[in-house]
């Protein structure tokens, strides 16, 4: 019941001879319940049942390389069959192969675990040989209730036999009439729960993937054309453009999105033979997306359909197929085994991605472009995980911003030579700021923003600002040339702030800008990471490490109000203020309000508002304000009720 030899000898079945026991009279013959491990082989060991016709097709290709190995001089063309009748509910697999001898079907057909295939490729050295373990025959009892195999060895080519099972525990075999040539042919009963499989369309589909890079032509029922005659680009020299040669490939094999560019995947060293393709998918991905789609064949023969481990955890728009004679497969070969050869192929794709984007940027321009507006996201997460990457894409691929995607080089230049990132969410008062100075912020609360282009200020030597942060707002609330006295300070304190917020005179851009509510970050974190609700939130090892960062903060200071000494507005107020003017109070009060809706607008939180402020009272300070200053005047005129700085008012430089 297998692809390969019985044991040569051994008391286990393995070829090696154990000494005799001290206590050799103690020694007892395990007992094994073949029904029982046949069940558990049969059902358990496939992940799909799918992998029955996988292993089947597979038994076929090996007869063929045997019958090759064992007749170098036939000058006959193999084939294998796959035939499915929804009918009868049967699917047969049929080659011109090998076949077997009467003594080869109960020697290899019926016996688990032995290695014709395996003994064949240790002794010639042949590495097209695929089978190894003895066991893919067993596979057809997950889908079949019944296995018939007629077959005819080519050395005995008019001496047919058939073998018949049910369950694979019991079997027969019986002559069968004259084949009309060498060969094999395996007939599936199927169970009805896998009757779908003998449809002829799904078995091209299947059949179409597992045997792509299959030697041996598979066809389908009567078709007269395999469903592997497919041009390998890799294998084949072919006439025409390489790469366009790559993406017909790509296109051809791709499942689920549509190839965006194709590069080869080659053996750099001794360290490992794969080769195959790669391509960059046209799939949406972002931050922890993980598109990663990558098929290994072993042999020609698909291995493992999901493999994406093999690709960098940062290549989650990367799709492929590669073929290696070197990996080791487990005993569904359906996976692969975590050795040498395995690291050492994940090495050769993340080089093999690396240097097949830096060929798309060089010489497929338009591919580039499309790839960095599919993928600009997850290319800057991939840039910091890999130099020779950030270096292709230090000034190419695009950072989401208050003005759209930009490259960093963009918001360097508008930044005049700065680059200037927000530590918070989209929106807050950063937004409204650099909308009235018409200077692009990037959002630095965007998957792998603020990395990336902390990085490339270092790479570029240039100045980043992190609004939000402490350095950040040093860069961009500038000190006033000289301090403001204390009780002006205190006056404007108690006029326009809220519980929570401070007072913090500055001067920035736009000077048409009075003022600027700031939250306190590390306060807003003091605040979600001490709620009584984080504990179902966020994990408990992640909360004692924010814990532990925000202890440091007392988080009695939520906002900060930044005062532009440079405003006009900011300036008359004072100078009101000094003058005792009676709309002094007027004027503060709608800076207050002022404020007040800046912070509900742009999303910033402080104050016992919650948002700067009561918007409510604002709004109607608003009203009041406006009734106070458009009161009628006295009748002894406008020096009873100076409600207004006169125009001619000398305005100090060392005031504003």
């Amino acid at each position: 019941m297998s692809d390969g030899l019985p044991p040569v000898s051994g008391a286990d079945g393995s070829g090696v001879e154990f000494p005799a026991s001290e206590n050799s009279e103690n020694l007892r013959t395990t007992e094994v319940d073949l029904g029982g491990l046949v069940g558990v082989l049969a059902t358990h060991l496939y992940s799909t049942p799918l992998v029955a016709l996988r292993e089947l097709v597979q038994n076929a290709h090996d007869s063929h390389t045997r019958r090759r190995l064992e007749d170098p001089e036939s000058t006959y063309r193999p084939l294998i069959r796959v035939t499915g009748d929804p009918a009868a509910r049967t699917v047969a697999i049929e080659d011109n192969g090998a076949g077997l001898t009467e003594p080869e079907i109960h020697a290899y057909l019926a016996t688990v675990g032995t290695g014709y295939t395996r003994m064949l490729r240790d002794l010639t050295g042949n590495q097209e040989l695929i089978g190894a373990f003895g066991l893919g025959f067993l596979s057809a009892f997950s889908v079949a209730e019944e296995v018939t195999v007629t077959t005819a060895s080519h050395r005995e080519p008019h001496a047919a036999h058939t073998y018949r099972s049910r369950g694979g525990e019991q079997y027969s075999v019986e002559p069968a009439a004259p084949r009309p040539a060498a060969g094999t042919v395996v007939t599936l009963r199927l169970k009805p729960e896998h009757a779908h499989l003998a449809d002829q369309e799904a078995l091209r589909e299947v059949l179409a993937r597992y045997c792509v890079l299959l030697p041996i032509d598979v066809f389908v029922g009567d078709d007269d054309e395999a469903v592997n005659n497919v041009a390998v680009p890799w294998r084949q020299d072919l006439p025409g453009s390489p790469y366009l040669h790559r993406m017909r490939f790509a296109t051809a094999f791709a499942r689920s999105f549509e190839p965006l560019t194709a590069f080869p995947v080659r053996p750099a060293d001794d360290r490992t033979d794969a080769v195959g393709l790669l391509w960059v998918q046209d799939g949406g991905t972002y931050g922890s997306s993980d598109n990663r789609d990558l098929a290994v064949y072993l042999r020609g023969m698909l291995l493992a359909d999901d493999a994406r481990d093999l690709l960098p955890s940062w290549a989650g728009f990367i799709g492929g197929v590669v073929e290696s004679s070197r990996l080791t497969p487990t005993a569904s070969r359906e996976d692969l085994q975590r050795d040498e050869h395995y690291r050492a192929l994940q090495q050769a794709l993340t080089d093999a991605i690396v240097d097949g984007l830096y060929e798309t940027a060089r010489l497929h321009p338009a591919a580039w472009r499309r790839i960095l507006a599919r993928h600009g996201q997850e290319l800057l997460g991939a840039a910091l995980c890999d130099d020779r990457l950030f270096t292709l894409l230090a000034d190419d691929v695009p950072v989401p911003t208050s003005q759209g995607e930009l490259t960093a080089g963009a918001l360097r230049a508008a930044g005049s030579g700065a680059v200037h990132v927000a530590l918070g969410s989209g929106g807050g008062f950063e937004e409204m700021l650099y909308r009235a100075m018409q200077v692009p912020i990037a959002r630095g609360d965007r998957y792998a923003v603020l990395p990336f282009l902390r990085r490339y200020a270092q790479l570029r030597d240039c100045r980043i600002v992190e609004l939000g942060s402490e350095s950040g707002n040093r860069e961009l609330f500038r000190a006033p040339d000289l301090p403001l006295p204390a009780e002006q300070h205190a006056w404007l304190s108690a006029a326009l702030t809220d519980d929570g917020e401070q007072l913090v005179p500055a001067r920035f851009d736009p000077p048409g800008l009075p003022l600027v509510l700031v939250p306190d970050r590390e306060a807003e974190l003091k605040a979600r990471i001490e709620d009584d609700q984080a504990d179902a939130r966020i994990p408990s090892a992640a909360l004692r490490l924010a814990r532990a960062f925000t202890a440091r903060t007392d988080g009695t200071v939520k906002a900060r109000l930044y005062l532009n000494l440079a405003s006009p507005a900011v300036h008359d107020l004072l100078a009101a203020y000094r003058a005792g003017h009676t709309g002094a109070a007027t004027a503060a009060a709608l800076l207050r309000s002022l404020k007040v809706i800046m912070a509900a607008a742009s999303g910033s939180t402080g104050g016992s508002g919650g948002s700067g402020g009561d918007l409510t009272a604002a709004l109607g300070g608003i009203s009041t304000a406006v009734a106070a200053l458009t009161a009628d005047v006295p009748a002894d005129g406008l020096s009873a009720v100076p409600d207004t700085i006169s125009a001619d008012t000398p305005q100090g430089d060392e005031e504003r």
